[in-house]
């Protein structure tokens, strides 16, 4: 999947709604952030909780981020991690299922409008996030979540929280299972074999060798 700035303006967000079959569910694969915007920038709002149900209202024509809610807030979350529910699941805005998806509008501006919904401003440093529980990103087959959480100790865990990074922001989502580009550097935690790093504004714990996120620190 070709590489999008989500960092768009809120004209190039504002798109014509079509017909089609809104506020549908749609199942999370994984714990999934819901935040205030269409993009990593916005503040994380609420999650929600792997294999929940959400309720769709639609996505972006140009970008994989869908108008839901759950647990009755609204907000947006990565549709790749989406999936309707049935048999065997698609992501719901996969080139195969993007169609029976409602186009919906954002307009809540630029990145201005990420500084002031909570979200922090600024470039995505020209990455993405791969793969995850379906695999949706690296086009892998589907199946059930991979990578469940891994077992992580809380003395790393708050070495983690109390060494923060510069955080660096990707396109797409972080969830456990997911890997991350070699241009994010990924840092030691001392006497452990895992390493971290802050992306899309959470602390997250990585395998060194794959550069699988195995936990998010929340």
């Amino acid at each position: 999947m070709p590489m999008r700035n989500i960092l768009l303006t809120a004209s190039a967000l504002t798109l014509a709604a079509v017909p089609a079959s809104a506020d549908f569910s749609a199942q999370a694969m994984t714990d999934l952030n819901l935040r205030a915007g269409p993009g990593p920038q916005y503040e994380i709002i609420g999650v929600i909780k792997g294999e929940d149900t959400a309720f769709v209202e639609g996505c972006l024509e140009t970008a994989d981020w869908c108008r839901v809610s759950y647990d009755g807030t609204e907000g947006w979350a990565y549709g790749a991690y989406l999936t309707e529910t049935m048999d065997a699941p698609e992501p719901i805005v996969s080139t195969e299922a993007r169609t029976s998806v409602g186009t919906v509008t954002y307009e809540g501006g630029d990145t201005a409008g990420a500084a002031a919904a909570g979200g922090v401003a600024g470039a995505i440093i020209g990455g993405m996030i791969l793969g995850g529980p379906l695999g949706a990103a690296a086009g892998a087959v589907l199946g059930s979540a991979a990578g469940a959480t891994a077992e992580v100790s809380t003395t790393t865990v708050t070495y983690v929280r109390e060494n923060a990074l510069e955080p660096v922001y990707l396109e797409g989502e972080v969830v456990t299972g997911a890997a991350l580009p070699d241009v994010v550097t990924l840092a030691e935690i001392p006497d452990d074999t895992y390493a971290y790093a802050y992306v899309n504004g959470l602390p997250v714990i990585v395998d060194p060798e794959t550069r699988v996120i195995v936990h998010v620190v929340r």
